[in-house]
């Protein structure tokens, strides 16, 4: 009661706090007749509420991996969804899982399908748009994706070349002109 007067009675919606053990998110793609493809499930480290980077496969129990698919593509039957969407969870109190939010798009944490799985997110939102058949969702290799904001270099260009010395390093750009959360 002393928080809503304090609010100065202010329509509010409060959430416990969480003790968060890691999050994850399950970046599916689902055509307009209900076939469902599911990638790998990716941990997701954030720096000051930014996704940071994701680890994908995530480094949890295969049950946990299972069920964050399960209920992803439960939420996605449910909302007759046609499309790419990312489901974010935290993981919570030894393995429970809540969900955190939806996305109804190609998501950052899935950027690594580009190069580690058959289908990318991308195509995969064309082909689930397009009626065309729901493509293969197979990780191929282990990936490490970092999100690299605009802000962190200035004015000046990173020497792109010597990150990509390494020889398994992929480098998207996306032409984002400011960043942003």
């Amino acid at each position: 009661q002393a928080a809503f007067v304090g609010m100065g009675g202010e329509v509010c919606v409060l959430e416990q706090m969480l003790t968060l053990e890691c999050e994850l998110s399950v970046v599916l793609g689902r055509n307009a007749i209900g076939e469902c493809a599911l990638y790998p499930v990716a941990e997701n480290l954030h720096e000051a509420g930014i996704l940071d980077f994701s680890i994908v496969p995530a480094r949890v129990p295969s049950a946990l991996a299972q069920q964050a698919q399960t209920m992803a593509q439960a939420i996605a039957q449910q909302l007759a969804y046609c499309g790419v969407m990312a489901v974010e969870f935290f993981v919570v109190n030894n393995g429970q899982l809540v969900v955190n939010e939806m996305a109804p798009r190609p998501h950052n944490s899935g950027h690594y399908t580009l190069d580690a799985c058959l289908t990318s997110q991308f195509e995969m939102q064309v082909r689930t748009l397009c009626n065309l058949p729901i493509g293969a969702t197979r990780q191929h290799t282990p990936a490490v994706m970092v999100n690299l904001l605009g802000d962190l270099w200035g004015d000046s260009q990173p020497n792109w070349a010597a990150l990509l010395q390494h020889p398994q390093a992929k480098l998207h750009l996306y032409g984002k002109q400011s960043a942003r959360p």
